[in-house]
């Protein structure tokens, strides 16, 4: 029985990342690990996996399949496991989404095309054909990935609430809308529908404040990273508890800082260099063109890690 069948797509779910040995191939020891250290910690409602933290742009479809495969062996009888569906093409989606049901996953994420960058917004039958056709092919439950409307790949409202009504396996938004007023408006409109959908908070630069406006869950690749600290706030802040979200967030704060300044593409890339720092990656490659980061920013992120009080008793938090 599928794992959201009869109860909300909500909660805390990190994103988790991708290890590579130097040669960019993957490290599937390294990743297993990885997986087992996130999917131990109490409170998580599932993982996600093929996802923006994992690199998918860079991962072909046999990788991602594996990738799925591994994962699932790994902590599949643990945590219900999320994938990303990243294609431009709608039968590359739906081949993706086919994959994933047969493989064993939970649930769908799906990335809007970049083809619709160009003005998209503007023909909604083509998101409606898109999400329709990834419909036909999985009866998986289906998450739409929210963008900011500016980069041209975000749903307009009107056209988001024709998504929810025409694709009924459509159970939650993992919204990056990036605009508060929009992302207060999507949780307390989409969450109140007769069949309610879960607004899932991405803006992780700014948790504390989205979960106060009501968000019913998170999806973060920082939870790679935080997803006891993840877990801690999303609690605190359902029970009301102002004071221990407060304090949460404090520790939250740096690494946020960190993670999220610009160049925004490099977040990830922060990620698995700070689980290095914490022992819990050898080494942090990533696929061209991302690049390695260099000794200053590394040294940033050591002292943002300090600041979370995240690092080992006795390390050194200076360069």
């Amino acid at each position: 029985m599928n794992a959201f069948r009869d109860r909300p797509l909500d909660g805390v779910i990190p994103a988790t990342l991708l290890a590579l040995h130097d040669d960019f191939s993957i490290d599937e020891a390294a990743s297993r690990k990885h997986l087992r250290d996130v999917a131990d910690v109490e409170g998580l409602s599932a993982v996600t996996v093929n996802g923006h933290a994992s690199e998918v742009h860079a991962c072909d479809f046999d990788e991602q399949r594996r990738i799925l495969e591994f994962s699932l062996e790994e902590i599949g009888d643990r945590q219900p496991l999320i994938n990303g569906v990243y294609a431009d093409g709608s039968h590359a989606a739906a081949r993706i989404a086919r994959m994933a049901e047969t493989a064993g996953a939970s649930a769908l994420l799906v990335f809007p095309p970049n083809s619709m960058s160009m003005g998209g917004q503007l023909r909604p039958e083509m998101a409606l054909s898109h999400f329709k056709t990834i419909a036909e092919a999985t009866d998986l439950p289906l998450i739409v990935f929210q963008y900011p409307m500016a980069g041209g790949l975000g749903y307009p409202f009107e056209t988001l609430l024709r998504l929810l009504e025409e694709v009924p396996s459509i159970k939650a938004i993992k919204d990056w809308s990036n605009d508060a007023m929009l992302h207060e408006r999507q949780i307390r409109t989409l969450q109140s529908l007769p069949r309610p959908i879960t607004v899932l908070t991405t803006h992780s630069a700014w948790l504390m404040a989205s979960l106060c406006m009501g968000a019913n869950g998170l999806l973060s690749g920082a939870g790679s990273v935080i997803p006891d600290l993840q877990v801690a706030l999303f609690r605190a802040v359902k029970a009301g508890d102002l004071p221990a979200a407060q304090a949460i967030n404090d520790r939250i704060y740096p690494l946020a800082q960190a993670f999220y300044t610009p160049p925004f593409l490099d977040m990830h890339n922060r990620m698995k260099e700070c689980l290095v720092l914490l022992g819990r990656l050898d080494r942090a490659v990533v696929r061209p063109p991302l690049m390695k980061l260099g000794a200053g920013e590394i040294a940033g992120l050591r002292r943002a890690l300090a600041a979370a009080e995240l690092l080992p008793a006795g390390a050194v938090a200076a360069e």
